[in-house]
């Protein structure tokens, strides 16, 4: 059963999310999506994984139907603390957590923050090493209407153009692919917010905080990723104690929404047998989708 449009008062924000409960599973996943994106992101895999699981999507905000407010802080820090919370007012505990680039590295917070609420962590071509933006860039975004930028480079970028830059075959590319992507920027409170999270926004998780957290993740990286390429993801295996990185062919960033049936036979695996024995730093390479 679906909850629907559903939103949640948070931390000064309205959270939207979407709350998948499987009528004879007491196990959840929660998905966690990347910078510039929503749930859409997670079309493909959602139904997968809510045939086995309850799920929850959430939209971080300022993206999708979440709130673009200026009051809310935009760190990793606090939007990791408000999935906390609202996992908290759901009454969700022990959780498999998803988190799809950016949203790998909040879910990594989430680790850190509360590692006795995630039991499994799944990583989708997660961000990681990024510093916090130079002053430079943190000047540049205190000018007035700096906003208007940010609003004129995506413009000029464009959906599609950005899309084919994260997936690996551009056929896939639709016109409803290019409509779920587009959707929660033709509002202008979301360049505001934008420019605010460049300013919130700290560096990812150092080194030793990868190492101190003690949750079995699983990695999975798309060949051609553009965005966040392999070699992140070779280093986030190498300083997560208990992890192991599956790399799959003829794939690009976008990896929930290029290959969800192989991302969800790599997650079956991976709930019922756990990592492989051996070193943790194994690579895996998965069938292409021909043979998926």
């Amino acid at each position: 059963m679906r909850d629907r449009a559903q939103f949640a008062r948070l931390n000064g924000a309205e959270i939207y999310y979407e709350y998948d409960r499987h009528p004879h599973s007491s196990e959840t996943f929660v998905l966690i999506h990347g910078f510039l994106s929503s749930t859409f992101s997670f079309r493909q895999l959602h139904p997968l994984l809510k045939a086995s699981y309850n799920v929850l999507s959430i939209d971080l905000p300022p993206f999708g139907n979440s709130s673009k407010t200026k009051g809310f802080v935009y760190s990793y820090d606090n939007l990791a603390q408000t999935v906390i919370d609202l996992l908290s007012q759901l009454g969700i505990q022990h959780i498999y957590l998803t988190g799809h680039s950016m949203g790998g590295q909040i879910a990594l917070n989430i680790m850190k923050k509360a590692p006795s609420l995630v039991k499994k962590g799944v990583l989708l071509c997660s961000s990681g090493y990024l510093k916090r933006f130079t002053w430079p860039v943190l000047t540049l975004s205190r000018t007035p209407y700096f906003h208007l930028y940010i609003k004129k480079w995506l413009a000029k970028t464009g959906v599609r153009k950005n899309l084919e830059n994260v997936v690996y075959d551009h056929a896939m590319i639709d016109e409803e692919m290019m409509d779920g992507y587009m959707k929660p920027f033709l509002q202008d409170d979301i360049f505001k917010a934008l420019t605010k999270m460049i300013r919130d926004r700290e560096g990812d998780l150092s080194r030793e905080d990868l190492r101190a957290i003690q949750t079995p993740c699983l990695l999975i990286w798309g060949e051609h990723d553009r965005v966040v390429p392999v070699s992140t993801g070779k280093r986030l295996n190498e300083d997560l104690p208990l992890s192991s990185l599956i790399v799959l062919k003829d794939t690009g960033h976008l990896v929930p929404e290029e290959r969800p049936d192989a991302v969800m036979s790599h997650i079956r695996s991976f709930l019922e047998v756990g990592l492989p024995e051996g070193s943790p730093a194994q690579v895996e390479f998965g069938l292409s989708p021909s043979h998926i």
